[in-house]
């Protein structure tokens, strides 16, 4: 059960981020950023890999 629940709790992140700068509204100052899609690309990953450790280092994976 915490397999699950740790892979779930993983590709939350990304669905969630993905969501959200998936929507149709031009109001958010990081979509007019020379690297605003890089850096957002580069938190999401960088989250995820964190998660991945913290529930590695907890046998939960």
């Amino acid at each position: 059960m915490r397999k699950i629940t740790a892979w779930a709790a993983i590709i939350a992140v990304p669905t969630m981020a993905v969501g959200v700068y998936g929507m149709n509204f031009d109001y958010m100052p990081e979509l007019h950023w020379k690297y605003g899609y890089p850096i957002v690309m580069i938190v999401i990953m960088s989250v995820c890999v964190i998660l991945h450790r913290i529930f590695k280092r907890n046998r939960w994976l």
